[in-house]
């Protein structure tokens, strides 16, 4: 809905944030300001401070103005918390043009209309109609008071009473059929009921008001479960089955000592109405496809970090693959998701009734962040890879990682998938340059001597290569500079020996604190990879780093290691210190990030200089 922004200047005027949030919180006073344990993550000391105009947590980086705090913390949309305001503030939300109402005007007769045929659905289930369906219900341990609650209900054998009754009511064909109720012939009229033989489940938007059905057929017939088809009211990516009860549960206060509810996305109507049954009233479902980016949005909504709890066999680890892909854009630092995989076999509801609450509440317990999980989703199946394998292996963690919309999340997530990586696929000593045993004649031999960086022809791939022997000479020489440059040396796409190198380098710095040069080499020379190590030091020339490695400073080491780096790529390097120094100028000052940008920047002047020949290495 858009709104008139002086409509909206007016309206923030008029409310006083400090008396909306104080509702929800106790402010007291800091200075001008006011002062609170944040409402929104669990904190002893205050570090949410109230302002004239807008708030902010220091604690988890809530923020926003008086419309957006009653949206968190009530799960409003936008027009809803408006008009919440307005009508506090006595004041008259604009109203729309004639064809938005006329849309409002529709929709509603529309509702009306699903409101007369849920009240058919559900007198039908008790009667003797219904008595299949009712005991289907009962028999998956669904209790009568359940049952009300959510609506459930029988559709009728599609013979047409159902539609004889709406008409006595005045409702015609073509309105059930608008409201998703009826099939339609080739010319668009309505030719017999969708829903036949089913029971009933009521869908409902997050406000509670009903726009569809979902049924499920008794016996062998299929599809076994159906949903309505997109309507002017439902919209199925946009929509999560209980999101209602859900986020009703969710943001209701609870007793002192209490665990909160948990926000939890399962696969289908039945878990959902087993779990809320059974205690867990968070509990929603998308409508029988994958999670949306939409839906997600709706979930952060509710919660900034629900529970994507899928089943544990081959299908529900692509779907937790897929989910992660599609939610992966979206995070931010202060939305995120957390997975858990059912025991195989078992579906939320059949682990409730065989198990009990207590298993189902201890699985939720030990639910992980996706940081965590999404490395063991990615490398499924991958045992001991070998090169070629391991290459792909860490492009695809890091393309994963760099999905990620904020570019300082993205990089923490790529550091932690290849710190796991490099854990996980290290050589072992004695395994050699392969990571594996040998292949083929001469099974067992000692691995023959490799001379693989000899100067070569100044060609522009010879040229490229010498260019990354000495970026790995220098860290060989400085392993202490490795936390620094390492997102971009693990980018570049190094030539076969020194990427051998490179990973025994990224093995020994996963096991620990980096060691010095000589421990660095000892320890490669253990992983068979000493030929590789000695060919990339022996050749000349080396940069000054290598053959006065005391008398420099650390950022003299640091600016001529990017010196190279940057002569690999010259546009690519002053594109990424150009966005790196625009976030720096729009964000904290952050020390860290401060020193590395200034040795790059040192390196970017000294070659637009011309203190360093590109065409010459």
């Amino acid at each position: 809905m858009a709104l008139d922004p002086a409509f909206l200047e007016e309206l923030r005027a008029r409310t006083p944030i400090a008396s909306v949030i104080g509702r929800r919180t106790k402010l007291t006073r800091s200075g001008r300001n006011w002062k609170a344990c944040c409402p929104f993550h669990g904190e002893k000391t205050p570090s949410f401070y109230v302002y004239d105009d807008h708030f902010h947590c220091f604690g988890c980086g809530a923020h926003g103005d008086v419309i957006s705090f009653v949206m968190q913390s009530e799960g409003r949309s936008f027009p809803e918390a408006v008009a919440e305001l307005a009508g506090e503030a006595g004041l008259e939300v604009p109203r729309p043009g004639p064809a938005q109402r006329q849309a409002e005007q529709r929709s509603k007769t529309l509702s009306d209309v699903l409101e007369a045929v849920q009240a058919a659905w559900t007198r039908r289930l008790h009667a003797p109609e219904g008595r299949a369906g009712l005991a289907y219900l009962r028999g998956r341990g669904l209790a009568d008071e359940t049952i009300a609650a959510f609506g459930l209900g029988w559709s009728g054998d599609g013979r047409g009473g159902v539609l004889a009754e709406l008409q006595a009511q005045g409702i015609a064909p073509h309105l059930v059929a608008e409201a998703g109720l009826m099939r339609l012939d080739e010319d668009g009229r309505p030719k017999g009921e969708l829903f036949f033989n089913r029971v009933t489940f009521p869908i409902r938007d997050r406000r509670g008001a009903l726009v569809s059905f979902g049924g499920r057929i008794l016996g062998d017939g299929q599809p076994k479960y159906l949903n309505g088809p997109e309507t002017a009211l439902f919209s199925k990516r946009r929509t999560l089955f209980g999101l209602d009860r859900a986020r009703a549960a969710v943001r209701t206060v609870r007793p002192r000592g209490t665990p909160p509810v948990e926000l939890v996305v399962v696969e289908g109507y039945m878990d959902v109405i087993a779990l809320h049954q059974g205690g867990f009233p968070g509990a929603v479902a998308p409508l029988g496809t994958a999670l949306t980016a939409e839906q997600m949005e709706a979930l952060w909504q509710v919660s900034a970090a629900p529970i994507l709890c899928f089943d544990g066999d081959a299908a529900g680890r692509r779907a937790a693959v897929k989910a992660a892909e599609t939610g992966l854009p979206l995070l931010d630092l202060n939305r995120t998701l957390r997975f858990c995989a059912l025991p195989e076999g078992e579906d939320p509801d059949s682990l409730l009734r065989r198990q009990g609450a207590g298993a189902v509440a201890t699985l939720l317990d030990g639910a992980r962040p996706v940081g965590e999980v999404l490395f063991d989703l990615l490398t499924e199946g991958v045992r001991d890879p070998g090169p070629e394998q391991r290459a792909a292996l860490r492009r695809r963690l890091t393309e994963a990682a760099a999905l990620i919309g904020d570019k300082g999340l993205a990089a923490e997530y790529r550091s932690t998938l290849l710190d796991r990586f490099f854990e996980t696929f290290r050589r072992r000593p004695g395994q050699g340059g392969q990571g594996g045993k040998p292949w083929g004649k001469g099974a067992g031999a000692a691995p023959r001597p490799v001379r693989i960086m000899e100067r070569p022809p100044l060609d522009a791939q010879a040229t490229m290569h010498e260019r990354m022997r000495i970026l790995t000479a220098i860290l060989l020489r400085h392993p202490h500079l490795l936390p620094e440059v390492e997102d971009a040396y693990c980018r570049l796409d190094l030539p076969a020996g020194l990427a051998r190198v490179r990973a025994g380098l990224m093995d020994m710095a996963a096991a620990g604190d980096l060691p010095d040069a000589g421990a660095l080499a000892a320890g490669l020379d253990a992983a068979g990879l000493r030929d590789e190590r000695e060919a990339v030091l022996a050749t000349q020339p080396l940069p000054l780093s290598l053959s006065a490695p005391d008398s420099l400073m650390d950022v003299e080491i640091g600016q001529e290691w990017w010196h190279f780096y940057a002569l690999l790529n010259v546009r690519q390097f002053g594109e990424d210190i150009r966005a790196d120094t625009e976030r720096l100028c729009t964000g904290t000052l952050d020390e860290r990030a401060w020193n590395s940008l200034r040795t790059r920047l040192l390196a970017w002047e000294a070659l637009r200089r011309g203190e360093i020949d590109p065409d010459g290495g």
